[in-house]
């Protein structure tokens, strides 16, 4: 008996010598650019409350092939740096392409996290939290998310070029 198999494509991977001057920033710098992205991005989700599931919950966020990562929690309606000795309750950990797709909405979550290109560990309330707000956001009424989305659904051919493995 002879079963199809879709081909899996590879999926490119940042260089490492790339991720080096990435390395050396400390990560207090990484997480308050986030935070800060974050907070403008979703203004409005924070003075809402919409966000509020993440109220002194740590999520942790990390770039494997880039070795970058992010922690952040919610206080007083503004998403702040964690401390990186504090316990995450929520871990996401993928690589830079699949973080790229799903934030150009090429990808859904549960696309990547059930062909486990994305992972995600911890507290699992919380991560379909997570999940399910990054799913209902409505991008039309962020423009400057949207205004990203589309220069990263433009740049996404250009690193699977200039990163993705070449097959025979």
């Amino acid at each position: 008996m002879q079963t199809s198999r879709k081909a899996i494509k590879p999926q490119p991977v940042f260089p490492a010598p790339l991720s080096l001057p990435l390395k050396l920033l400390p990560g207090f710098i990484h997480n308050k650019v986030l935070v800060t992205t974050l907070n403008r991005m979703f203004s409005k989700e924070l003075e809402a409350g919409e966000l509020a599931f993440l109220q002194d919950r740590i999520i942790h966020i990390s770039i494997k092939d880039a070795g970058i990562e992010y922690r952040f929690t919610l206080n007083d309606n503004k998403l702040t740096a964690a401390d990186k000795y504090c316990s995450p309750d929520l871990v996401l950990q993928g690589t830079v392409y699949n973080y790229l797709l799903l934030a150009s909405r090429q990808e859904d979550t549960d696309t990547l996290f059930f062909s486990r290109r994305l992972h995600m560990q911890g507290d699992t309330e919380l991560g379909l939290y997570v999940k399910n707000f990054l799913d209902g956001m409505d991008m039309d009424s962020h423009r400057v998310p949207a205004y990203l989305e589309s220069v990263l659904q433009k740049s996404l051919p250009v690193y699977e070029r200039l990163f993705g493995k070449k097959t025979p």
